[in-house]
């Protein structure tokens, strides 16, 4: 059988009713079947696209936290590496007694810190860090310590269980000058000249030229040099609050002629959790507070003591202040004198996803976020010997 097409013979030669399939477009039936295919490949595409981008931002974010988790280990490593220092030209200050107070949280006893039903991390899982430092030498020279006489005599001392002390002009200064460097809120570090005893003070005023002497005012420190944590805020002398202080932390209130009072300029790291979905590594000095880090769930201070004079046999760092203790009687506790090794454990997570639509699971705490953590260990260079 021949057959026989009209659809492509010239226009004068088809039957009536036959028109070129050019003229017609596409049947139903095609146009069907055309989308079905677009719409396939479309969401190929797309669905590609989606799990690129989710892996592009865990990437993203992983990179972010390791970034910032290292950034800020290197930050803590440069401000421990200096703690206790304090170079005075012309004045022969002896050996720092402190360099670091550590104020540690998350005691035995007192339960997890994690809030599993809302991937939330409360003020127990964070540590306090102190790191004590004097002023800058040039601004703020040290002052020896005396009574309102202004005499540099071994007699003439001040006593801060009064609330009162009294210091003599800094050397090239007059004492009106050196009375303008120390302003209420300042806090002062007395140490007399063998390094064997200390008491910190904040002042409450201006410090003012009495007679021939700087008076200092501050709220007076307890008998034995121990101080609460009100007016001790670096806990320097507050034992964490829990006071009396054992006899063996070199606290002292008695400072005479040949003794020093120093403008501190600490610098202390804490973690900011007012924001629990996005707790804060912040860093405090001369009253100026920045973030060094965001997203932190855990951030603990240990150290390592020396006992009798010389470094213990273990290397097991303590995260409990209380139990500082060198196995001499009565030096059983909080003496932050003794620490001469630090160590660091900063732990931090990307950016909580609590879509529904997420279903991802860390290892660490089950959340849905990326965990990373970062660990140093710092000998501060001014303890790091057996002095």
């Amino acid at each position: 059988m021949i057959a026989i097409s009209f659809e492509n013979r010239p226009a004068e030669n088809r039957p009536p009713g036959i028109e070129p399939r050019s003229q017609c477009g596409f049947s139903l039936i095609e146009l069907l079947v055309a989308v079905a295919i677009f719409t396939v490949i479309s969401a190929s595409a797309f669905m590609l696209f989606n799990l690129q981008q989710k892996s592009s931002l865990t990437e993203r974010g992983e990179m972010g936290l390791n970034v910032a988790l290292r950034n800020a280990a290197s930050q803590l490593e440069m401000d421990l590496a200096n703690a206790g220092s304090g170079y005075f030209p012309g004045a022969n200050l002896p050996s720092w007694p402190v360099g670091v107070t550590i104020v540690n949280t998350g005691a035995a006893g007192l339960g997890s810190c994690y809030n599993a039903a809302t991937f939330t991390y409360t003020a127990s899982c964070f540590d306090t860090l102190n790191i004590i430092a004097a002023a800058n030498p040039v601004s703020y020279p040290p002052v020896n310590a005396t009574d309102s006489t202004g005499q540099s005599g071994t007699g003439n001392c001040s006593n801060t269980s009064t609330g009162v002390a009294y210091g003599q002009a800094a050397a090239g200064l007059s004492l009106v000058q050196t009375a303008s460097h120390y302003l209420a809120g300042d806090q002062l570090l007395f140490l007399n000249n063998t390094g064997s005893k200390i008491t910190s003070v904040v002042l409450t005023t201006n410090a003012f030229v009495a007679g021939s002497a700087v008076k200092f005012i501050f709220n007076a420190t307890n008998g034995d040099g121990s101080n609460t944590l009100t007016n001790d805020p670096l806990d320097i002398t507050a034992c964490d609050g829990n006071q009396p202080c054992p006899a063996g932390n070199k606290l002292g209130v008695q400072f005479c002629g040949g003794d020093w009072v120093l403008k501190l300029a600490p610098i202390t790291y804490q973690v900011n959790s007012l924001n629990a979905s996005d707790p804060e590594l912040t860093r405090t000095q001369s009253g100026a507070t920045a973030i060094v880090m965001e997203q932190v769930i855990g951030f603990r201070v240990g150290a390592t003591i020396w006992n009798n004079g010389v470094q213990t046999a273990s290397t097991q760092y303590n995260y409990a202040a209380s139990t500082y203790s060198n196995n001499t009687p009565g030096d059983e506790a909080y003496n932050f004198t003794l620490v001469r090794s630090v160590r660091i454990s900063l732990i931090g997570r990307t950016n909580p996803n609590l879509g529904l639509a997420n279903t991802f699971q860390n290892a660490f705490d089950q959340g849905p976020y990326q965990v990373s953590g970062i660990a140093v260990v710092v000998n501060p260079r001014n303890l790091s010997m057996n002095d």
